[in-house]
């Protein structure tokens, strides 16, 4: 909390897109699911972009065994 007003400070949360990989999140994380019940709390996760995990919604590592690819969307785009 700010000491001067009281408030909590902002949290920044951070989505990194891995080429070829999983969606990383990092800050203060509570997923949740469908029926409202958290399935996981921390820091930094892992979320499945390929579509094939076996742990939905967190990556396992399947896109390598199965060869994802993203076609480059998570490449740094020029903006010209």
């Amino acid at each position: 909390m700010s000491e001067s007003q009281g408030t909590p400070e902002s949290t920044v949360t951070t989505i990194t897109v891995h080429a070829n990989g999983p969606l990383e999140i990092q800050g203060e994380l509570v997923v949740c699911g469908s029926d409202g019940g958290t399935l996981r709390e921390g820091k930094r996760m892992y979320l499945c972009r390929c579509g094939q995990s076996g742990n939905k919604p967190f990556c396992d590592g399947t896109h390598t065994k199965i060869g994802f690819t993203d076609d480059g969307l998570g490449a740094k785009k020029d903006e010209s």
